[in-house]
């Protein structure tokens, strides 16, 4: 197990960040928010450097770098707290078709998505469970529909996700259903007749609620199979609850550099306040979480991409994600008092994007019980 970065990688991730560095400012930041939270210039930055399709396959015009590049590329997305949707679009909606999508679906959408041309999303929360392996949004398959799902019937789904990444800027939206043969993912037109997305804002980026109202989905707008659609849900899972811990560490790494040069430039009582015992104790207890989130985060990232059984390392990056994101979120607050939640300063987008990282996909409680069954399960 090699968690060093090879070349191709770690120039990825540098020129991701030259990208980003002086375009973010606060006035650019704050109209982007003032609208609906995505920046549309930064994503054709990211696309017209070869960002977005760097991790694609090279038959549909990428690099083939792989999940790990896609980790150092939403680390310096955390860092920035950049509001453009690569976990949604780039490694759970392109990615996921061109490893299950059939060619047609991939030249429609997938190649198209590498080019920022259209944004792609997975619909896996839902308001009433917490395990989108069984989802309550189901499908029943329409008449003259085979038993393979491949016939002309069609399915007709009906329920509703929630916290769904871009949704309101997707041209397509992955939604696993729950359908006889188990769990079936389908691709969902958001424009389509009985579909409805309600936005939601979040930071960093945009989420929508999306209600599905007897929508009639063509056969062939089914991913993979009926038969395969819950290993491509746990594909989904994991990947984007990889994507998450990736961009915390971003988050909370940014977020403990600003607290760090805060800490020794403000000065009460002739000193900077770096140099009180209490606050470089939160600082110190702030870097071992910032570890801890690297180190875990990179152990599920490695073992997902070589194909090796991750379930466990993912949970307890996300763990860490979830727990240490919380601790360095709430330092970064308390060093800065006041200041750390004017809305004319930085920190607080950080505040809100770690708190986002903490809960979305299952906190640390959730994880918890999750190593917990593995562990009591196991041989």
């Amino acid at each position: 197990m090699d968690f060093t970065l090879n070349e191709a990688e770690r120039e990825l991730a540098d020129l991701t960040r030259k990208i980003l560095n002086g375009r973010l400012t606060p006035e650019r930041m704050r109209a982007v928010e003032a609208g609906d939270g995505f920046d549309r210039a930064l994503w054709a930055d990211l696309a017209g450097a070869g960002i977005l399709s760097a991790a694609l396959p090279e038959a549909l015009d990428g690099a083939g770098l792989g999940l790990l590049a896609q980790c150092c590329v939403l680390t310096e997305l955390g860092r920035a707290v950049a509001p453009v949707p690569y976990l949604a679009s780039i490694m759970l909606g392109a990615s996921a078709l061109a490893r299950f999508g059939t060619p047609q679906q991939q030249d429609r959408w997938a190649a198209p998505a590498g080019r920022g041309e259209i944004i792609l999303t997975a619909a896996l929360a839902e308001e009433d469970g917490e395990d989108p392996r069984a989802p309550s949004v189901s499908a029943e398959r329409m008449p003259g529909d085979s038993e393979g799902g491949t016939g002309g019937g069609g399915w007709r789904l009906s329920g509703v996700k929630t916290t769904v990444f871009a949704a309101s800027q997707a041209g397509l939206i992955l939604v696993p259903a729950a359908t006889p043969p188990g769990v079936t993912v389908f691709l969902v037109d958001p424009a389509g007749d009985g579909v409805t997305v309600q936005p939601q804002r979040i930071t960093g980026g945009t989420a929508g609620r999306v209600v599905l109202d007897g929508v009639l989905v063509p056969a062939d707008r089914v991913l993979g199979s009926p038969a395969t659609g819950r290993d491509i849900t746990g594909w989904l899972l994991a990947h984007a609850t990889v994507a998450l811990c990736a961009r915390q560490l971003g988050v909370v790494e940014r977020a403990l550099e600003m607290t760090a040069e805060y800490a020794r430039n403000r000065v009460q009582f002739g000193k900077p306040i770096g140099s009180f015992q209490a606050v470089s104790q939160r600082l110190a207890d702030g870097y071992i979480d910032v570890e801890a989130v690297r180190l875990t985060m990179w152990q599920a990232a490695w073992q997902l991409a070589a194909g090796q059984p991750a379930e466990t390392a993912i949970a307890t990056a996300k763990f860490w994600a979830a727990d240490a994101g919380h601790r360095v979120a709430h330092t970064a607050v308390h060093v800065h008092g006041g200041v750390g939640i004017d809305l004319d300063y930085p920190l607080h987008r950080y505040f809100l994007a770690a708190k986002q990282g903490e809960f979305a996909l299952g906190g640390a409680t959730t994880q918890l019980r999750r190593i917990g069954a593995a562990l009591a399960n196991s041989a």
